[in-house]
């Protein structure tokens, strides 16, 4: 009998074994919630998934449609990173509402246009002629700075054109009428509506509209824009391993190269 229950609790305890061996396997694979716009970021980060899933990283991307929760459920811990705001959105997001974010790398621009249901070329622009853009500060000297190039406009000297309002126009030919009132959202809508003569909009929202940038844009930004998209985390995940992972990732040539593709150079990885 004794020899019977030692068995027995051999049996049993190899069992727990086992079970202890292909639970820890599951639990080995760190979870990495992200927060992003639909397009482009949460289908660059679908392509992501299985690399870093080789990793022993689970990523779980999380859609948002507008610009302010993904920030709020950072800094909530909803989330542990997101992927959806340039730089300059970043930094006046981290002033404005005293964020305790880190920028753990860029990863793509995204290239500004300015569309027009009512013009096909810019020559065709009239004077008083009224431009609606976001109300998003962070993407005014970027409209500004495409106007500039296209001799629309011209800020005063020594105005830094990353950070320009449009108080810093200087001059004005053609007596431009600026509408800044509109959520980034919405200008998608604004422009199907015939509303303005030029509507700016942010290539993750154009893609949705349907619209194409270098296609469809009348003016569009230059390649070179400073305006990188980024991946924000919390100050004390920066240097976290995860974190570090999912930015060699999406930094690789594997994705950049399928970033080009997909997007025919409208979207571009940080080099």
């Amino acid at each position: 009998m004794k020899k019977k229950l030692i068995g027995f609790a051999a049996v049993v305890a190899l069992t727990l074994g086992l079970a202890a061996c292909g639970g820890s396997t599951k639990k080995d694979d760190t979870v990495l919630k992200v927060g992003a716009s639909p397009t482009p970021h949460a289908e660059i980060l679908e392509q992501v998934k299985p690399i870093l899933k080789k990793e022993g990283i689970d990523l779980e991307i999380v859609k948002f449609s507008d610009y302010i929760l993904p920030n709020k459920s950072l800094a909530e811990g909803e989330i542990d990173a997101n992927y959806f705001q340039h730089i300059q959105y970043f930094n006046e997001q981290v002033k404005d509402n005293g964020y305790k974010f880190a920028n753990a790398g860029k990863i793509h621009i995204e290239l500004m246009g300015l569309y027009s249901k009512k013009i096909k070329d810019i020559k065709e622009l009239k004077d008083g002629a009224t431009i609606i853009t976001s109300n998003s500060k962070s993407d005014w000297g970027r409209i500004i700075t495409i106007l500039q190039d296209a001799g629309l406009v011209e800020v005063k000297s020594g105005v830094n054109l990353a950070t320009a309002t449009f108080d810093d126009i200087e001059k004005n030919p053609k007596n431009l009428k600026f509408v800044h009132d509109v959520n980034p959202e919405l200008l998608a809508t604004t422009y199907q509506n015939e509303e303005g003569d030029l509507v700016a909009i942010n290539a993750n929202f154009a893609y949705q509209a349907g619209l194409e940038p270098k296609e469809d844009a009348v003016l569009i930004e230059k390649e070179n824009s400073p305006f990188a998209n980024i991946i924000a985390v919390r100050e004390e995940d920066k240097d976290k391993e995860s974190v570090k992972k999912l930015v060699s990732a999406l930094q690789s040539k594997e994705i950049q190269d399928w970033i080009l593709e997909k997007w025919n150079g409208s979207i571009t990885p940080v080099k």
